[in-house]
């Protein structure tokens, strides 16, 4: 039986932003195609969020929802739980896809990543203008992208769809982003691990790619040259064709 295929969202948004590659991805893919909303975001249960919510807890609600040997295909934050659940529960993943994601999203000593300065000002604006800071990021999603400003458009029609998220798990998102290092799991991966990347990506430096490729021999991937962030969105036929491969 052929495994299911699994797309997990990013930060601040819901399974919505799927919903423009799933038709070509259920066409691509012989087995089942399912997005599902991360804890505390979109139309998960409002009982799901864990308390206090931390990485571990939160995959652990996801991982009950696979069935065993799914491709996790895990977008941006979605990235860090599909790489937590193989390593945690690797029964229920046969392979990893990340798109647009890294183990480890902070720049430190030696890892390029987000600066610190960031993360602390998008925490900072969530807690008085949460529409506002979601805005933006949708924003830094897009750029790079010949068509930007419908993308945006596109996706926040999509997202609306689906519930706004619980203000515990974007804060909660945005600490897993600052601090969850997986580099370790990344290298120790007991499954194979794939990716897709913008080279324009502004949270994902392209200089991170080189690390990630110097922690994991097998690991392999493709950079989309114009896409940034979302390359689902932007770039739509070079991600399908590089998933393709992958698959």
């Amino acid at each position: 039986m052929q495994s299911e295929l699994v797309l997990l969202h990013g930060w601040g948004m819901n399974q919505g932003v799927w919903q423009l590659v799933q038709p070509e991805l259920t066409f691509l893919y012989s087995g089942s195609v399912r997005s599902i909303d991360l804890p505390g975001f979109g139309n998960s249960n409002s009982n799901s969020c864990p308390s206090p919510y931390n990485l571990h807890d939160a995959a652990e609600i996801v991982s009950e929802q696979l069935s065993s040997g799914s491709i996790v295909m895990g977008w941006s934050l979605g990235g860090l739980f599909a790489l937590y659940i193989a390593k945690h529960w690797p029964e229920k993943v046969s392979k990893v896809i990340l798109v647009a994601s890294t183990p480890f999203f902070a720049e430190a000593d030696d890892w390029p990543g987000i600066k610190a300065s960031v993360l602390e000002q998008f925490k900072e604006q969530l807690v008085n203008h949460r529409e506002k800071t979601i805005e933006r990021f949708l924003a830094i999603q897009a750029m790079g992208s010949e068509s930007a400003r419908d993308d945006i458009k596109q996706l926040k029609q999509l997202l609306n769809q689906y519930n706004a998220p619980e203000s515990e798990a974007l804060s909660a998102g945005l600490n897993i982003l600052q601090n969850d290092d997986l580099r370790d799991v990344f290298t120790h991966c007991p499954v194979p691990i794939k990716a897709i990347f913008g080279r324009l990506d502004a949270l994902v430096p392209y200089k991170a790619i080189n690390k990630m490729a110097a922690l994991n021999a097998e690991f392999e991937y493709e950079v989309l040259d114009k896409a940034s962030h979302a390359p689902f969105i932007s770039h739509k036929k070079e991600f399908l064709s590089a998933v393709k491969s992958m698959l």
